[in-house]
């Protein structure tokens, strides 16, 4: 898979941009905010139809266009998916309403047809890298449930729809058992919502374990020859729920040592979900929240025993997330059969000159992949030779 083209209309700071985009490598160069991660963040969204930048779909569009009643930010791709070509629209349209509020939206085409957006997340696949990922390991666990869900969602339509479900139903759930905490009740009315979060929280975690566990072997291999041998990484999945039986004797699994529970099929898992749900009914109710599930789950990036999290260098994190993007990028390759497009903010940064140079030996496996920086002189003589290079001002194309 490869972009072929890019046209975005009053997205970040792009207010327009229209170019075809050079297979292989293209390396975009230029100061700190002058859009070079805006271009990778745009490619990206095509993928997952969400941002790790933006915390609101406002912030995506361009700030002049939103001093009108109505903006609408575009990004357009055409794009080659095995041999046939694709051309990919998306709109985030933000209207002004009469009362003075306002209302925004997405609307997605694929091929000139309108499409719901489950259904078109993993159409077009990329991975991304910025810096400020490192706090996937660092950062709150539903940093890495969100990276977990949008990596998954790629390769995995009912991945997406279970994700959606089990959303709807823990809302449903949440507020009946906030009214049962406040005005008491029949507690079989919380039956049909403990069988909407069994059946499509079991798929998540059930996709989650496997997922982890092919990533994980892809990464740790990666990660071993990053560091010369040096460090041996292992992911480690903690589910809300955990569905491995403890050994005789053992209360509880221990936290930081790995546990292969791909053997474990759906049914078990939505068998001892659905009892374990049960029990905690009041439980829940005294909280007013339901306390079980994926929503509460977490991942642990570990390191020669040591959780990177909580004792890792800026070096060791950088290294980890680097391994764990390629190996996100064979993952993929794996799974849906076409090479992702890879997306590189300031990866060079911080890293060494062996790094470095493993780094863009790999980026030769790929089928095309974006870069940014700062400082062209990070990248050597051959491989700048080999790119292309974009030189990226105030959100244009420099000459």
């Amino acid at each position: 898979m490869y972009l072929s083209h890019l046209s975005l209309t009053d997205f970040r700071i792009f207010s327009r941009f229209d170019q075809d985009i050079p297979k292989n490598a293209l390396i975009l160069v230029g100061d700190n905010a002058q859009g070079k991660t805006s271009l990778l963040e745009a490619v990206y969204y095509l993928a997952a139809l969400d941002s790790f930048q933006a915390s609101s779909l406002s912030e995506l569009i361009n700030f002049s266009a939103l001093q009108n009643d109505l903006a609408v930010c575009r990004i357009v791709a055409e794009y080659q998916k095995g041999k046939t070509n694709h051309t990919l629209e998306i709109r985030i349209i933000r209207d002004k309403l009469s009362n003075g509020n306002s209302s925004i939206r997405k609307e997605v085409l694929l091929d000139g047809n309108q499409q719901k957006i489950n259904s078109i997340i993993g159409h077009f696949n990329a991975v991304l890298f910025l810096p400020h990922m490192l706090q996937i390991a660092t950062g709150p666990p539903q940093l890495r449930r969100h990276y977990l869900n949008l990596a998954l969602s790629q390769v995995d339509p009912q991945y997406t729809e279970s994700l959606s479900d089990f959303n709807k139903a823990l809302t449903q759930r949440n507020a009946l058992l906030k009214q049962l905490s406040e005005r008491s009740g029949d507690l079989d009315q919380l039956s049909y919502w403990d069988e909407k979060i069994t059946q499509a929280g079991s798929y998540l975690m059930h996709a989650r374990i496997q997922a982890i566990r092919d990533l994980g072997l892809l990464a740790a291999s990666i990660h071993q020859e990053l560091t010369k041998g040096e460090e041996i990484l292992r992911l480690n999945y903690l589910p809300s729920y955990e569905p491995m039986p403890s050994p005789p004797g053992q209360i509880e699994l221990p936290l930081d040592n790995p546990v292969d529970r791909s053997s474990i099929g759906l049914p078990d898992i939505q068998e001892g979900f659905r009892e374990k749900l049960h029990s905690r009914r009041m439980d829940d109710i005294n909280r007013g929240v339901t306390t079980l599930g994926p929503h509460r789950d977490d991942l642990q990036f570990i390191s020669n025993g040591v959780n990177l999290g909580s004792f890792g260098s800026r070096g060791q994190l950088r290294t980890t997330m680097i391994a764990i993007k390629l190996a996100e990028v064979a993952w993929l390759k794996e799974n849906t059969g076409h090479w992702p497009v890879l997306l590189l903010d300031e990866v060079l940064a911080e890293l060494d000159d062996f790094r470095r140079q493993d780094l863009l030996e790999r980026l030769a496996n790929t089928e095309q992949a974006l870069l940014t920086t700062t400082d062209l002189g990070l990248f050597s003589d051959d491989f700048q030779r080999s790119a292309v290079k974009w030189f990226i001002h105030n959100g244009q194309l420099a000459g």
